[in-house]
């Protein structure tokens, strides 16, 4: 059955208010607790209040625009061997750039000073932050990225008689990996120089293309979750190998 044109524009006029109230603000707080403020107080509990914000809005949105009981979904394979598949190909990407010749571009000491301003030169609570960015605040980018940020994005795209046109399905996987790579320059900036946060924020973009993609074509938010933990663990061992290595 086609969507009527008064439900199709109320849809998109929800899909952009959504948008609005809550892309901003984890970049924001980035921003504020990472670069403008990061010795201030008020700017951490902002960082922190921004990451409850990315878990408030969709579960609203489910609530009272979707009108639907928020629940974790199933766990689901579909997908998995793409998943894996592209998450090792990121990993090898990752390692292979760093090792190639972006370890020349890293300055080592003002890196590991701002890193023992945060405590994470103690291995067991660098091992500790590592095991939570690998796996909760992944799969909490997950969820916000692209189960909500995609989706949403994808609302707003031209549909056909059959649904959102390919052309609009590439359009929002595009923009979306953009908005994710705008969330992690600032965190990039503040321990590399111009050349290893250009490098990252391109691999930044590379993933959250690839994991809109994969959500847009097996829709199961585990597989994004899958890619992007091998991306992570490539990440945190490098980090490993930056700090407590010789």
């Amino acid at each position: 059955m086609a969507t009527s044109p008064g439900t199709q524009t109320s849809s998109c006029r929800a899909a952009v208010l959504a948008l609005l109230v809550s892309v901003p603000i984890p970049t924001l707080g980035a921003y504020l607790a990472m670069i403008a403020f990061p010795e201030d107080t008020w700017a951490k509990v902002l960082f922190f209040v921004a990451k409850l914000w990315m878990l408030a809005v969709p579960v609203l949105w489910l609530m009272f625009i979707a009108k639907q009981k928020p629940r974790l979904p199933r766990w689901s394979n579909r997908g998995m061997l793409a998943a894996h598949v592209t998450g090792v190909l990121i990993f090898l990407i990752i390692l292979g750039a760093y090792f190639g010749f972006a370890h020349a571009w890293v300055d080592f000491e003002p890196m590991r000073e701002k890193i023992a301003s945060m405590s994470l030169d103690n291995p067991l609570l660098y091992l500790a932050g590592a095991a939570y960015w690998c796996t909760v605040n992944s799969l909490l980018e997950e969820y916000f990225w692209r189960w909500f940020t995609f989706a949403r994005l994808a609302d707003l795209m031209p549909r056909g008689p059959q649904g959102v046109k390919t052309a609009g399905v590439v359009a929002a996987v595009v923009l979306s990996g953009l908005l994710f790579t705008a969330h992690h320059i600032f965190a990039l900036d503040v321990y590399f120089d111009w050349r290893i946060t250009t490098l990252g924020s391109l691999g930044v973009f590379i993933g959250g293309v690839t994991w809109s993609a994969l959500y847009a074509k097996y829709r199961n938010i585990y597989a994004g979750w899958v890619s992007h933990i091998w991306a992570d663990l490539a990440v945190f061992g490098l980090g490993w190998l930056l700090i407590f290595g010789d």
